[in-house]
């Protein structure tokens, strides 16, 4: 590979970096931000924003988001945590509450660490973190009021037992399958408590599953 073609390097940015037409500014990134992602219903808006939260709960925001990476949160403790996330309420208008469900397809994960893609499809996490907006009164939704979130917290190895191939999975069924259910504060622990039954589940220890980019 080129070296001019290498991995890019993001710089964190702050919000207040100009855009510049000949020489003058012309906005601001900090109005891009607020122009693209002030609906945090948005179902491909919300979804990035559980990334977030559970990265903040994890003390995972180092860096930037990596959007193409096989799992969505990497912590500083080399956990893999894969984040899903849905609402009963959406943007558009609705006759009735949407039905809660995830996709928990395998897939063929591009390891951003290792600069490869892995050769099966499978699922790269230690740990899901199923995100459920729960609030369902449409005029007083606020995504940024954490108290309106529940988690839903569950071993990988616990779906590639119970549903090897399945591709979604709705609320109920999850349900059925035990996963630790967790407000914010608590999401920590619980994600702790399922990385370590997996690994242990798997017999796959720590150093495995960081050398292996998954």
């Amino acid at each position: 590979m080129s070296s001019h073609l290498g991995r890019l390097v993001v710089n964190r940015c702050s919000g207040d970096e100009p855009l510049m037409v000949g020489g003058e500014a012309a906005g601001s990134l900090q109005g891009f931000w607020s122009w693209a992602y002030s609906d945090l219903a948005d179902n491909t808006t919300r979804g990035v924003f559980a990334e977030y939260l559970v990265a903040t709960a994890l003390n995972a925001t180092d860096g930037t988001r990596r959007g193409w990476d096989s799992v969505d949160v990497r912590t500083p403790e080399k956990w893999w945590v894969e984040v899903k996330s849905s609402a009963y309420l959406q943007t558009w208008g609705q006759d009735k509450l949407w039905k809660i469900s995830f996709s928990i397809a395998p897939s063929m994960g591009w390891d951003a660490e290792g600069n490869k893609q892995s050769t099966e499809k499978r699922r790269h996490a230690d740990a899901y973190v199923f995100c459920v907006l729960h609030h369902q009164d449409k005029p007083t939704l606020d995504p940024l009021d954490l108290g309106q979130w529940t988690f839903y917290v569950l071993p990988t190895r616990v779906l590639d037992e119970q549903r090897p191939a399945q591709k979604k999975i709705a609320l109920s069924s999850l349900l059925k399958l035990g996963p630790a259910q967790t407000d914010y504060p608590g999401l920590a622990t619980a994600v702790a408590s399922a990385v370590e039954d997996h690994r242990r589940g798997t017999g796959k220890p720590q150093e495995d599953s960081a050398s292996s980019g998954a």
